[in-house]
């Protein structure tokens, strides 16, 4: 698919920001613009049910909310601040919950209090405490059920339940158990509109060079899967460390390798009317990109085709956070608006932009 250049300049930045974008690139048709800007460390997206956007942040500590008339942010409002690493957001019966490392907050009646936040309600307060790979995306699924992610708190370990798990429960933190088992550690995960099974991101362990292991996408079919870390990796890479013994068939192989070190992030599926058909029923996966490796890969938003629990060949959808070996921005998070426009949050340029779609006009008879 041909590539265009969409040209994209923000403001000027905040201090903690990178230099400002110059250009971002995108498939023909589809543009890129500012949603909101200066909002420092925006990561993990959800949206109230009055259409109010839920940003989380990692560094920053603070959650928070926006009011928007769908185009762009008309008012930020900080919902809470001073948290461990607030990087989940989900929505659910009026209610926002924050994940934090070990607890998960519920702010009540949210989105008629935004300017005077009400205290939240502590639903888990004994998750583990490790900051490595602590911080958490969290949704709800079809179920009802909430699923929180536990990282494996090393590079690569084997410290059994809860580490390395997707865990689900009930909205009050009760009946909580083991979803799915060796998952080193997602930030993003989405349920197919028409199977209802779970897909989420996996960010691969470090340290086996420059092109291994890959990092993955996985759609888990059945609570109870195990999906091989820290024994394998990707679909047949087994552990020099933790692999003796294991064979990979005997785990659930991803339906995605991405590349190594590519950290794929945020992920939904695409349900909206605005895009191209061929987008319907797919997965756009932001990559935030490598920190350890020789040339930097990633930086980028993937689309992937999927039908049924079959994922096709990933595509470059929006490239351009990188300039040579600078990164100008580290997309972490997307999502869907209303209208099917697709929200990207940034948490290096401090930015969501809103990515929208108008068929090209055709060319001129000769």
């Amino acid at each position: 698919m041909r590539l265009i250049a969409v040209a994209l300049l923000l403001a000027s930045a905040p201090a903690l920001a990178q230099p400002k974008m110059e250009s971002l690139v995108l498939p023909p048709g589809f543009k890129a613009e500012v949603f909101a800007k200066d909002l420092r460390n925006a990561r993990s997206m959800t949206l109230g049910a009055q259409g109010t956007l839920f940003v989380g942040t990692r560094d920053a500590g603070v959650v928070h909310a926006i009011s928007h008339d769908g185009k762009t942010a008309q008012k930020v409002h900080t919902i809470t601040k001073g948290l461990n690493m607030p990087n989940g957001v989900a929505f659910r019966d009026g209610a926002l919950y924050v994940a934090e490392v070990s607890r998960i907050l519920r702010f009540d009646g949210i989105e008629s209090a935004l300017a005077d936040p009400p205290q939240p309600v502590v639903v888990a307060d004994d998750l583990p405490t490790e900051r490595h790979h602590g911080w958490k995306f969290i949704a709800f699924g079809p179920d009802g059920k909430l699923y929180v992610p536990v990282g494996a708190p090393c590079n690569v370990c084997d410290e059994g339940d809860p580490f390395a798990t997707i865990l689900r429960m009930d909205p009050d933190g009760g009946k909580r158990e083991v979803f799915a088992r060796g998952v080193r550690n997602t930030v993003g995960f989405d349920w197919h509109p028409k199977t209802g099974h779970l897909w989420f991101t996996d960010n691969g362990r470090d340290w086996m060079g420059d092109d291994l292991p890959p990092c993955e996408l996985n759609v888990a079919v059945r609570m109870g899967q195990h999906f091989g870390y820290p024994y394998c990796h990707g679909t047949s890479v087994v552990d020099p460390e933790f692999g003796d013994g294991h064979a990979c068939k005997d785990f659930t192989p991803p339906a995605v390798d991405f590349g190594a070190h590519t950290a794929p992030l945020g992920m939904r599926f695409y349900e909206g009317a605005m895009f191209p058909a061929a987008y319907r029923g797919g997965t756009f996966v932001a990559q935030r990109g490598s920190w350890n490796r020789s040339r930097k890969v990633g930086y980028q938003v993937l689309f992937v085709p999927v039908e049924g629990d079959k994922a096709g060949a990933p595509q470059p959808f929006l490239t351009g956070f990188l300039d040579g070996e600078k990164a100008l921005g580290r997309p972490v998070d997307v999502q869907e608006l209303p209208d099917g426009s697709l929200l990207v949050s940034d948490d290096t340029a401090n930015a969501i932009y809103r990515i929208t779609y108008a068929a090209p006009a055709a060319s001129a008879a000769r």
